[in-house]
Formats: structure tokens, C-alpha cells, sequence
């Protein structure tokens, strides 16, 4: 049988490759910028942490607390970008779809 791990048993490790972090979400950082966000996401892991060192044994989880379910409305068209418009500051276009890497290795 296998043994459940509880969330609060991942340890989140405080160094931060800034430059991976950066490239991930398509930003270029100047060093002062870098060493400013590495300091910030530093920060929020280690806070992350502290709250994992919280008992929540006999905690029920919940998904939200208003009590209401299936709340949804009615899908609409509505006035929308052009296609030109939404690829005007795409790094790479092909054929009027974004181009990116391939995110997916071959096995």
C-alpha cells in the first residue's frame, strides 16, 4: 500500500534560477531587475514554507466557502481583437497562428 504524502511535506527550495524564471515567462531583465525578483521570489517561497509548517491534520480541504455551485451565465459574442491585432506583438507568427518551441520532447 502505498503511503499518502501530505502537501505540507514538500520542502520548497529557497535558491531561484532568476535567469530560467525570466525565460519562462518571456522577460528580459536588466542585473539590477534580476537581483530584485530573485530577492522578491526568495521571499515568497520562504513564506510558502512558513505556512507549511502549519498543523492542518484536522483540516477539512474546501474548494471555495460561498456555498454556490455551478455558477455560470450565458456565453455571448462579443466585439474581439483582430487576428492581426491579437499577433502584432507575437515574437514569431506563422501562416496567422503564434509560433513557439516545441515544449514537448520527443521520446
Amino acid at each position: 500500500m502505498k503511503k499518502k504524502i501530505h502537501p505540507s511535506s514538500f520542502i520548497l527550495h529557497p535558491s531561484i534560477d532568476i535567469n530560467h524564471v525570466a525565460k519562462l515567462a518571456n522577460l528580459s531583465l536588466s542585473p539590477a531587475e534580476k537581483q530584485i525578483f530573485a530577492k522578491q521570489l526568495s521571499d515568497i517561497l520562504a513564506y510558502v514554507n512558513k505556512l507549511n509548517e502549519l498543523n492542518t491534520q484536522n483540516v477539512e480541504p474546501i474548494g471555495q466557502i460561498t456555498g454556490l455551485e455551478n455558477v455560470t451565465r450565458e456565453d455571448k459574442a462579443t466585439p474581439s481583437q483582430t487576428q492581426e491585432e491579437a499577433l502584432k506583438n507575437a515574437k514569431r507568427t506563422y501562416k496567422g497562428f503564434f509560433e513557439v518551441d516545441a515544449v514537448i520532447e520527443p521520446q
